[in-house]
């Protein structure tokens, strides 16, 4: 396995997003549960998407009750009808690419990897299991369904250390030896790519992920933005790898493209001021600029 390192500087917004479509617009699919605070799951995939020129569809797994303080209460949805979700989005849509995050229990997770097997679509695998807050997003008996059923199915999975650690059995990683360790594991366990999020190493020096597929490795480096506004980071970072490979991205172009997406979002953050705790990061920063604001409000005010 050859390794190299990753730029993340490339524009995060396609050409095609700032020069307007003349095309079939992508579409993509987040499997994922609601927060009604608006800044993880369903709807940051949703407003990531949009952000980057991709048309957005949705099945919901659960729904939270929670804001930027923590999750307040959790209400399942049955997997039957997760199911037919599902079923009916892609016997209609064109998705080109598709991602999950939190799936909650097992039953959901099976239900799930029997409707995307078979199907010639890349999948993202989010292994969403602890809110930022504390509060369990998984249940203890599902970690075996998501391995040994979504895993192989999955184009890229985008776990962080506490999660690769409870997927893997092995001890989470305190250093980038020990995220390699992670990402080969996951590879052997079938996942067609692992990126291996360094966000939980110690310190306070640059940021670090590792991209794994079976024939070379990335070591991808960028400023750690001092910001507590980081609510769906990982949602949001999923979620724009989803829509590069939707837009036919090669694997690592997408995720180069999808850090650099989720740098500016994490440092635009403190603009927006949303909530008493810990606030979302800013999807939209590239259009909510001051000039892009005035843009808007000549067109909104004209007669």
């Amino acid at each position: 396995m050859t390794t190299s390192s990753l730029s993340t500087s490339d524009s995060p917004i396609s050409p095609a997003v700032q020069e307007g479509h003349r095309h079939h617009i992508a579409q993509a699919l987040t499997i994922a549960g609601s927060d009604s605070g608006g800044g993880a799951g369903i709807q940051a995939d949703l407003k990531t998407f949009s952000a980057l020129g991709v048309y957005g569809a949705s099945v919901i797994s659960g729904l939270t009750a929670q804001n930027t303080q923590g999750v307040h209460g959790l209400f399942d949805v049955s997997a039957d009808f997760v199911r037919q979700q599902l079923k009916v989005v892609l016997d209609d849509l064109r998705i080109a690419a598709c991602k999950t995050g939190m799936l909650a229990r097992a039953d959901i997770i099976a239900a799930v990897a029997d409707e995307l097997r078979g199907r010639a679509i890349p999948l993202v695998v989010d292994p969403v299991m602890i809110a930022k807050s504390g509060h369990a997003l998984l249940a203890n008996d599902a970690v075996d369904n998501l391995c040994c059923l979504l895993l192989p199915l999955a184009t890229l999975v985008t776990p962080n250390l506490p999660e690769a650690a409870a997927m893997t059995g092995l001890s989470e990683a305190v250093d980038e030896a020990g995220m390699q360790r992670l990402g080969e594991r996951l590879l052997a366990m079938g996942a067609q790519g692992v990126l291996i999020k360094g966000g939980h190493l110690p310190g306070d020096s640059d940021a670090v992920d590792w991209l794994f597929t079976p024939s070379q490795s990335w070591r991808l480096v960028s400023p750690r933005v001092a910001t507590r506004h980081t609510h769906g980071t990982g949602c949001t970072l999923s979620a724009a790898i989803t829509a590069g490979l939707a837009r036919g991205l090669a694997l690592h172009r997408a995720v180069a493209q999808a850090k650099a997406y989720l740098d500016h979002a994490l440092s635009a953050a403190d603009q927006l001021q949303i909530g008493r705790g810990l606030g979302p990061v800013h999807h939209f920063y590239h259009w909510w600029s001051d000039d892009a604001a005035s843009r808007s409000s000549t067109y909104i005010n004209q007669p």
